[in-house]
């Protein structure tokens, strides 16, 4: 018996050099420009403009994406959006000892 073994196992997705979300921005961008250029077309644009508008807007999001595929790499965008999401400093207003001063509730009744 001859089993075949799945060597990709926990790998990202790749396609064509793109990698991970690099994917997603690829396929939405260029779905994207379709539905534009389809909106534009039976709005009653001119269809060379239509095509210009498709082809150049096309043509700049696969430039795009693959360049930030290969500047940022497979994490890269994950990495910088979190560091986006934290703080540079907490400042802390208070002085130290009504941090630590303890607090007792009493139950007047």
């Amino acid at each position: 018996m001859n089993y075949n073994i799945n060597k990709g196992i926990g790998r990202t997705v790749e396609f064509k050099g793109l990698k991970a979300q690099y994917l997603f921005i690829f396929a939405g961008g260029l779905l994207g420009m379709l539905i534009l250029v389809m909106i534009l077309y039976m709005a009653g644009v001119n269809s060379y403009v239509c095509l210009f508008l498709g082809v150049g807007g096309a043509s700049l999001i696969v430039w795009q994406t693959f360049s930030l595929n290969s500047k940022y790499g497979e994490h890269g965008l994950m990495k910088i959006a979190a560091n986006k999401r934290h703080p540079r400093y907490i400042i802390c207003r208070k002085a130290v000892h009504r941090y630590l001063k303890l607090t007792l509730k009493s139950n007047n009744v």
